[in-house]
């Protein structure tokens, strides 16, 4: 794989660890309004025995990357895809809107987003942090670290996404 120069590889390696870290702190802030309002609004959460696996998983995975990462060489294709990949993002967060949480929350009777990515997966925001697991840490080329993190993540989203569907299924609209 075609690596960006050197001698910006750390400059741009710090930009993209910062950039993943605060934005996935100001989703916390975001996820825990959503939550806090929809609780208030007669939702109902599923699957918190999970909520801090997938909690630690994350953070683990972003120190990992902090520790290993900075100042190696920037590889070109995994960060064009990384790129690609918050768009599908921003795409999957705005067609949900004030419904997306980290969390589980159902609100019993109402119908499931079926705008956005939701037109053609059931799961995009899955989709997502799948393909940013691995993506990060590759594109310092630690496939090490993306391979690991890509199967703990797996195990993680076997109960995960089977949680959230029978939730889905048990009360929607």
């Amino acid at each position: 794989m075609p690596e960006l120069l050197v001698e910006h590889a750390f400059p741009i390696g710090l930009a993209v660890l910062a950039y993943v870290t605060v934005q996935r702190l100001l989703e916390l802030v975001l996820a825990a309004r959503n939550t806090r309002r929809l609780i208030a609004e007669g939702g109902l959460e599923v699957g918190r025995g999970h909520y801090g696996a997938i909690v630690a998983l994350h953070a683990i995975w972003l120190v990992v990357i902090w520790l290993f990462g900075p100042g190696r060489p920037i590889l070109l294709a995994p960060l064009v895809l990384l790129a690609v990949v918050q768009v599908l993002r921003f795409w999957t967060l705005a067609s949900i809107g004030r419904r997306w949480t980290t969390r589980i929350i159902v609100k019993p009777g109402e119908a499931l987003v079926a705008t956005g990515p939701y037109r053609f997966l059931s799961h995009p925001n899955y989709l997502v942090v799948v393909c940013e697991i691995f993506l990060l840490p590759a594109v310092f080329g630690l496939f090490g670290v993306a391979i690991l993190f890509s199967l703990l993540n797996a195990a993680v989203l076997m109960i995960r996404i089977p949680a959230e569907a029978a939730a889905l299924r048990q009360h929607q609209g």
